[in-house]
């Protein structure tokens, strides 16, 4: 351990934490576990450190033998939902009690790795997305043909919510617009296939939008003590499901009425 404290300075060490950190709280996962993380890996490097997470920011605090504090600070702009991910930086940080690269290089890229991964395929993510609007048309005591529609519409969407990540539009404005592509695309079906029933195809067209892990994660945080985080968390949550309701609504009220 003595042979890695000499190749590995501080500001290195806490640069793998800030890195391991920012993989998962991009990836969804909760306050405490960015948290434990982080003072897993300045531990394994025999560095004391404090860390402070939140939501849209990192804080790292690492304390030298010498007197000397570094202080590392991250920004967050974009969060997702990648389990994959979680798992692999989860394992990274406990398999460092074992064995701890000496080398910085190699660490940063095997989180370069990490991060870099695409996870499944495009056309698998879409199947899934498709699957699960007709799974909750069913759940909803829906008919398989509004599964079915639900399905196409819910491919539809989540296509364009790929595109939204890729070109960086504002998130809220893109669940608005899926909402409102639900309710039109709804609407036109339903027209034309007078016996389905539009809200139950709405709701499973939209269901792979809800924030469902975003809510349990904020319960997650303030279970924990994290009451900033644990607020800021439901508070996207219920700003993602009014954008989404807003734009299901709009197009409703305007072909309706």
């Amino acid at each position: 351990m003595k042979g890695i404290v000499v190749n590995m300075n501080v500001h290195q060490v806490t640069s793998i934490a800030i890195r391991a950190g920012k993989i998962l709280l991009t990836s969804g996962a909760e306050i405490y576990r960015v948290e434990d993380t982080i003072n897993r890996i300045c531990n394994a490097y025999n560095i004391r450190c404090d860390s402070f997470v939140l939501p849209t920011g990192i804080f790292i605090t690492a304390y030298e033998d010498s007197g000397e504090v570094t202080t590392l600070v991250k920004r967050i702009k974009e969060r997702t939902i990648d389990l994959k991910k979680i798992e692999l930086v989860n394992s990274f940080s406990r398999s460092l009690k074992d064995s701890t690269p000496s080398d910085f290089v190699k660490a940063m890229e095997l989180l370069n790795s990490i991060e870099q991964d695409k996870g499944y395929p495009f056309w698998i993510r879409l199947v899934s997305a498709s699957v699960t609007a007709f799974v909750f048309v069913l759940i909803f005591n829906g008919n398989i043909r509004e599964g079915i529609a639900a399905a196409i519409i819910s491919s539809v969407i989540y296509s364009f919510k790929e595109r939204v990540l890729q070109i960086g539009i504002f998130p809220y404005l893109g669940f608005f617009i899926s909402g409102i592509i639900a309710g039109g695309m709804s609407l036109v079906i339903t027209t034309l296939f007078e016996d389905l029933n539009i809200y139950k195809i709405i709701i499973g067209a939209i269901i792979i939008l809800l924030p469902g892990m975003a809510m349990t994660n904020g319960i997650k945080d303030a279970l924990y003590g994290d009451l900033t985080s644990s607020l800021n968390r439901i508070s996207e949550a219920v700003f993602t499901v009014t954008a989404i309701g807003a734009g299901v609504a709009l197009l409703l009220f305007m072909a309706l009425r």
